[in-house]
């Protein structure tokens, strides 16, 4: 039966229906099929159709052992897009695992700023058995993207663009690229130039290739063109290409010559490599965790914060402890105070995780810091004068206490009070001192909502109830 004979109800496949671009089960089943049988046909036929960002995926996600038989299985026919794909961990152990011929020709196939991000953090031997394998040019262009500082739009760049005199029309400019034999794989503006290889303007392809060859090319240069010093932080290369809408942009030295380009796909990588570095960053983990760790390194990783943790937590525990007294003359008040601690974390974590969000993307600055404060603050008011009636209400139904529903009340509104204070005062302090406030506020935030709202609400019952 074809295709359209099916009806419309029938059910999708597995693998479909697993996700729109996962991996299904049946076919990671079938690739991992063909490599113990050694049937490499299988495994090419099973792989030719896969995107390389598929490929990359598929390798974090087995296990090292066929993970390596793999790779071995498929030799020559390995993609060095893959390399570009995979996560740094697991990329040094397929390099491993490569032949150097297979190598050799994956990496020629790269970009110069692929490639850069290949080695750059591979030992200086490693380093040279990859170089060594490229055009004298090509070497040459790495390895002078190489010294600059780590993080930086030097380290970021392609060395891969097109340029043209900055008098040229666009006859000129055509007729260059048709008699080149080797241009960039991808780009999307050619950069202009002046007689000092000082970039003055781009020109998108689409205006060139709908323009009249004898349209001078200055007069078709973009409104919005942006120049990344080469030693400018990547974070602040890809802020500006979110911010501007860029698709790509010259990258120049200290003498403000043309080096290099960044293209958006660069830019976006590095925004998505931040973001998740924040998420990690704001539960305790090592950025540098991945799924395909083993249990001793996800372990060693994990076990600083969880210190950290420790620590603060018996902080909250000692002021537990000076009311003992009151709390063994009211059972109930063991009962309900976790709850008022609970509110406030997660209070908390709400204004933390969006405070940490707007300073990484600059909306939280120096001039509206004062209003959000203020605004969180009377967030945490407004929610907590709402939990207050319920937890009141529930503390008086519960215990037949009046006394104990306006202590747990007013113990909720001071606690989500001071929630909405801490989650935004204690990034804001820690990125005005110059520290990371997505590695170091979590813990911060957490330790003043459980300390007040122990102290919050157990003082006042101390004083209430006694």
């Amino acid at each position: 039966m074809n295709d359209h004979d099916q009806t419309p109800d029938a059910p999708a496949p597995e693998d479909e229906r697993e996700g729109a671009y996962d991996l299904g089960r049946q076919a990671v089943a079938r690739i991992i099929n063909a490599v113990d049988n050694d049937d490499r046909a299988a495994l090419i036929a099973e792989l030719e159709p896969l995107h390389p960002a598929d490929i990359a995926d598929l390798l974090e996600q087995i296990d090292a052992f066929d993970r390596r038989r793999l790779i071995e299985l498929y030799g020559d026919e390995f993609d060095g897009d893959i390399l570009s794909e995979l996560e740094d961990s697991i990329r040094e152990e397929v390099l491993r695992y490569l032949n150097p011929e297979v190598l050799a020709d994956a990496v020629r196939e790269l970009d110069s700023d692929d490639v850069v991000d290949l080695i750059e953090d591979l030992e200086d031997h490693e380093q040279d058995a990859i170089l060594e394998v490229l055009e004298d040019s090509d070497r040459i262009a790495v390895r002078q993207s190489l010294t600059y500082p780590e993080y930086s739009a030097g380290r970021l760049m392609q060395r891969e663009f097109v340029m043209a005199p900055e008098h040229w029309n666009v006859g000129e400019a055509i007729d260059f690229m048709r008699n080149q034999q080797e241009l960039p794989e991808q780009f999307y503006h050619i950069m202009l130039v002046d007689p000092k290889l000082h970039p003055v303007g781009n020109v998108t392809l689409g205006k060139l290739m709908s323009s009249r060859r004898e349209v001078m090319l200055s007069s078709l240069v973009e409104d919005t063109f942006h120049v990344i010093p080469v030693t400018q932080d990547e974070g602040d290369v890809a802020y500006a290409f979110n911010q501007y809408h860029l698709i790509s942009a010259p990258v120049v030295d200290e003498n403000e010559r043309l080096v290099g380009v960044i293209t958006i796909d660069d830019a976006m990588a590095v925004l998505d490599d931040e973001h998740e570095e924040d998420m990690l960053r704001l539960a305790g983990v090592d950025e540098e965790s991945s799924l395909s760790d083993s249990v001793g390194a996800t372990a060693r990783r994990r076990l600083p914060w969880l210190v950290v943790n420790l620590v603060t937590a018996n902080l909250a525990a000692l002021v537990i402890s000076r009311f003992e007294a009151t709390i063994a003359q009211f059972v109930a008040l063991a009962v309900l105070m976790p709850i008022v601690a609970s509110m406030g974390g997660n209070a908390g974590t709400q204004v933390l995780t969006v405070a940490v969000r707007a300073l990484a993307a600059r909306d939280l600055t120096g001039s509206n810091a004062v209003r959000v404060v203020r605004r969180e603050a009377l967030v945490g008011l407004l929610n907590g004068g709402v939990f207050a009636v319920l937890m009141g209400g529930m503390g008086y139904v519960w215990f037949g206490s009046p006394v104990l529903g306006y202590v747990i009340a007013a113990a909720m509104v001071i606690n989500l009070t001071v929630a909405g204070l801490a989650g935004t005062l204690v990034p804001l302090t820690l990125d005005r001192f110059g520290i990371d406030p997505a590695l170091a506020s979590g813990t911060f935030v957490t330790t003043l909502t459980d300390v007040i709202g122990f102290l919050s609400f157990l003082g006042l019952a101390t004083i209430f109830l006694l």
